[in-house]
C-alpha cells in the first residue's frame, strides 16, 4: 500500500509523538501507530483533528506523490 499520509513525518517535523497524539484525539496508541505506518487511514473528521492539534493544514497530512494516483487507477 502506498503511503497516503504524512503524519509520522509532520508529528516528527512537530516533535510530537504518536502516544501524544493518542491521548490527545482519546484513541488507542495502537490505531495511531497504524495511521503513522500507512496501515490504515483516519477518517476525514479525524484528520482535521489532527490537523488543528499541530497547527497544519489538512492538506499538509496527506502525501501528493503522484504515485498513489496511479496505483488506485488500477482499482478501479
Amino acid at each position: 500500500m502506498a503511503d497516503i499520509n504524512r503524519l509520522k513525518v509532520v508529528l516528527v517535523e512537530k516533535k510530537r509523538t504518536s502516544k501524544w497524539l493518542a491521548s490527545e484525539l482519546k484513541k488507542d496508541p495502537a490505531t495511531v501507530s497504524k495511521w503513522c505506518t500507512n496501515t490504515s487511514q483516519p477518517d476525514l473528521q479525524t484528520l482535521t483533528k489532527i490537523a488543528f492539534l499541530l497547527g497544519v493544514e489538512v492538506r499538509d497530512l496527506i502525501n501528493k506523490n503522484e504515485d498513489i494516483y496511479e496505483n488506485t487507477e488500477a482499482i478501479q
